[in-house]
């Protein structure tokens, strides 16, 4: 079972559009998956034009690809190293929490998906940091 950063099944980010480096609706991952497509993020105006300005253009329809493009609002797996950029920029986009692949843990710390959380649990305590050992 795929695992998301809250510890709990991974749940689905989006099927309209269609996304995941699997195109399978989810921010599933694996060792081919190089750009770790492991956050779910509810994407800006800000924020996809930033990605356009890091060569990531999200935007643009490509019919080839099968590809509308994005729009604000859109949940799209994004790369966890693009999505750090962003927050570094301070444009970073809204996160899934429950939709976001634990594997962006070794890159994005916890606290600081939290900061952008857009999903609250059934169980908000999972929101909590665990008590130190």
């Amino acid at each position: 079972m795929e695992r998301n950063v809250l510890g709990t099944e991974l749940e689905m980010c989006s099927t309209d559009p269609v996304t995941g480096f699997f195109r399978d609706g989810t921010c599933r991952t694996d060792p081919q998956d190089r750009g770790s497509h492991t956050i779910c993020a509810v994407v800006t105006a800000e924020f996809l034009l930033h990605q356009g300005s890091i060569g990531n253009d999200l935007s643009t329809p490509m019919p080839q690809y099968r590809f509308a493009g994005l729009q604000p609002g859109d949940r799209w797996c994004v790369t966890a190293m693009n999505w750090a950029r962003a927050h570094n920029d301070g444009v970073a986009a809204p996160v899934v929490l429950a939709s976001t692949h634990e594997a962006v843990l070794g890159l994005v710390p916890l606290d600081i998906l939290k900061q952008y959380a857009v999903d609250v649990p059934a169980d908000p305590s999972q929101l909590e940091d665990p008590p130190a050992e």
